[in-house]
Parts: C-alpha cells; structure tokens; sequence
C-alpha cells in the first residue's frame, strides 16, 4: 500500500487497524477501542516517547544550523578552502566516511552523515534520495559490525540467554564476534554503496530521482568559521558516548539507547544556544522561533515512527514472526540453512519493520536448530543478524528508514524505492556466499 498510494501514513494505519480487525475477532467496534488503547499505550512508555521526540528535535538542531548561517561557512570552507570536497561524489564519500567512522548508534549516524552531507549534495546537485541511500547503508550495517554499542549489547543478552538453557555451548563474546564474521549482508552493502559511489552508479528508480531543481547557492566567501557547524555535530557524538554510560551505569553496552539520544538532542540544543547568542549568529527570539519551525517541520516524521512501533506490537501480537519461523523450519537442508535463515530473518525484519525485533524472535530459533542439526551456530546467527539488516533496509516502516529519509529531507517512500535495487544486489550476494559458506 505504501509503495502504490507513495502514503506512508495511511499505508501504516491500514495495517494497523487490520491487524487490530484480526485480533479482535473482526469487530470494528472493538478495534477501534483497540486502536485508541495501543496509542495509549505506546506513548507511556518511556522509550517510545523519547525516540519520538528525538525526531522532533532532529528538526529543530538542523533549523538552527541553517538559520545561523554556520552550514554556509561549513559549504564554503570545504568547497573553497579545502580540496576535500569539489564534486557531487565527494559529497557522497566525505557522508560514507562519516557513516563507517561513527558506529555508536545507528540513529545519530544516519544524522550526522546526513547533516554534513546534505548542504554539499545540495550544492553539486545530488538527489537527496542518493543520500539518503548513503546515510542508510552505513549507518545499521556498520553498526552491526562493530558491536560496541547497543547492538552488540543486545546479541550479547540473546546470545547469553541461549548458552544459559542449554542451547548451546560456549563464551558469549566468542560466539558474538565469530558471529560477525559472517555478518555478510552488511559487509556486501557497504561494498556496493561504495561503488555505486564512485561509479556514480543510478540503477532502477534511482535514475529518476529528483535532484535538487536548482543547484544551492551558498554564501561562497561566508566569514563564519565552519566549527559552528562541526562544534554542534562533535558535541552530539560525545555526549552519545556520555549519556550511554551514564544509563548504563558505567557500561556503555548497557546504556539505554533511547534516552540517550533524547538527552542528546537536548544537550546539543542547549550547546547551539550558548555558542550562537553571545556571537550573535542567532537571538533568542530567532533562536526560538527556528527552533520551533525545525520541530513542526518534522513533526510528521514523528507520527511516522509512532505507527511504526504500533505496527511492530500488532505483528507481535499476532506471533508474525513465530508462525513463519515454524513453516520455514519443518523441512530444511543443512546446506540451505544459512540461506534460509537469512531470506526468513529479512522477510520477519521487513513485515515488522525492525532488526532488532528480529533478532529476539530468530536467534532462539536459528541457535537450537543448527546445534540440532550439528550446523555452525555462529553461521546461523550471522544470518539471523545479516537477514535482520537486509529486511531492515527495504522496509518502509523501519525507523533506520524513517531516520535516513529525515536527515537527508527525502520522502520515505523515494527513499525506499531507490534503495531497494541496491539493497537486493546485496542481499543476492549475501545470500550466495551464505549457502556457499553452509556447504563448507
């Protein structure tokens, strides 16, 4: 629905009222009481809320970097005075690089990459589909990676939960890292976007990709000093790291991703205020007022990511994810199993529209049933972690999705259809070297 009506907010309420419909015995009068208790529900819970919100302030952090003037010294900084950028392909790779370098959290990355990408895409007139491409196939892939961050705090509990009932065997943290190893989906998309890249490779929708209808003029000999851009943006990746461990209690691992990017955009909020005023790139009334309008403008967002997680607790509600892991696990290959655990994580990862959901409902099921067939549990849960990012990447509900459209001010919808041939060039290529790796 999504991709025919290009109407993500409808397409999601369709299936959440559906889904509802279903589980309340097809009675509308029900469901509608169904509907109003979800929503309620949803916003007392305290990570939704702060992720929502988180969306919100994105608007308001990119608004006061733009009215301050500081994204066109950054512009012409880098255009100008370095040869660092002077293309639309350098644009591209100065956000690639910042996708792979910053690993922490899925969320600020895809943020920042698009923050600094997006002024530079703007002035050589690249689409912002293609850096929202960018900004989407860094930010998870290299997240999942390199787990130290949320990510790896997560495998690790699932992971530990399993050797615990005896499902297997083994130290957690070894079996996370060889587990990695065959993380392939998210080595092949790095690669791939790469190349597209440098190639400057537009294939399938990608082709028709709206660019900007004209090329941005920035203030090309702007006197504003490009650390008001990059102060603000290195601010927001400390206090990432802070906020982690302090919710964590010392343990960034343990830190609740969630309030800490809420605390973040807070922070970073307060930070863009006492560098702007007294240089006087901003007043308090324009600082308000561009506060406020950032935020409205992203408001929409926001109810996007909300009925993504309505949508993510009715497919749950439904056991979704349970009832396809038992129909594809009743007569399955040792060789096929790699393969067949990654195409059924990506198609659990997509209907919910999260990787980690994924994760918690496959890895209890891919674990017991390799050590079951005396298969190589880190291969299945490699899949399990490949499938969960693939399925990620082509959803339309995901809030990596969601996210990566935001910081690079495309539509979800373009954004999805112009990922989608990358996407699936990778998933074909993980795919092959999944069955190939089971058969060795």
């Amino acid at each position: 629905m999504a991709l025919y009506s290009k109407n993500i907010l409808l397409s999601l309420f369709g299936g959440v009222f559906l889904g509802l419909f279903i589980l309340n015995d097809f009675s509308l009068f029900a469901t509608f009481g169904a509907i109003y208790t979800l929503f309620i529900n949803l916003l007392s819970e305290g990570w939704i809320l702060k992720t929502v919100v988180f969306a919100i302030l994105v608007g308001s952090v990119m608004e006061l970097l733009q009215k301050s003037g500081s994204i066109d010294g950054f512009v012409s900084y880098m255009s100008h005075k370095t040869s660092l950028v002077n293309s639309g392909r350098s644009a591209l790779l100065l956000s690639y690089i910042i996708g792979v370098v910053i690993f922490i959290e899925s969320s600020i990355t895809s943020l920042i990459a698009g923050a600094v990408g997006r002024p530079l895409c703007d002035k050589y007139g690249v689409a912002h589909a293609k850096l929202a491409f960018v900004c989407d196939s860094t930010s998870a892939p290299i997240s999942s990676l390199i787990v130290l961050n949320g990510w790896g705090a997560l495998l690790l509990g699932l992971i530990s939960t399993q050797i615990q009932e005896g499902t297997m065997q083994g130290d957690s943290i070894d079996i996370l890292l060889n587990a990695v190893l065959y993380n392939f989906y998210a080595m092949s998309a790095l690669v791939v976007t790469f190349i597209a890249i440098w190639f400057n490779i537009d294939i399938g929708a990608m082709k028709r990709a709206k660019s900007p209808q004209k090329i941005v003029q920035f203030l090309e000999n702007s006197t504003i000093s490009p650390l008001y851009m990059l102060l603000p943006i290195g601010v927001m990746i400390v206090s990432l790291f802070l906020f982690l461990y302090l919710t964590g209690n010392g343990n960034i691992l343990k830190g609740s991703g969630s309030s800490s990017i809420f605390y973040t955009m807070l922070f970073t909020l307060f930070f863009i205020y006492i560098l702007y005023i007294p240089k006087k790139l901003l007043y308090n009334k324009t600082y308000a007022i561009a506060a406020f309008s950032g935020a409205k403008k992203l408001f929409p967002i926001a109810l996007i990511l909300l009925f993504a997680f309505a949508i993510g607790k009715v497919t749950n509600d439904l056991k979704t994810g349970e009832y396809l892991a038992t129909l594809a696990s009743a007569n399955i290959s040792v060789y096929m199993l790699g393969g067949l655990i990654f195409v059924l994580s990506a198609i659990i990862s997509f209907a919910t529209g999260t990787s980690w959901g994924t994760f918690s409902i496959m890895i209890p099921i891919a674990a017991p049933l390799a050590m079951s067939m005396d298969a190589n549990i880190t291969l299945a849960i490699g899949a399990v972690i490949s499938g969960g990012v693939f399925g990620d990447h082509c959803s339309p509900i995901s809030d990596t999705t969601i996210i990566s459209s935001l910081a690079s001010d495309c539509e979800v919808v373009e954004h999805v259809q112009t990922q989608l041939p990358y996407a699936l060039i990778s998933g074909v290529i993980a795919f092959i070297l999944f069955i190939v790796m089971s058969i060795i």
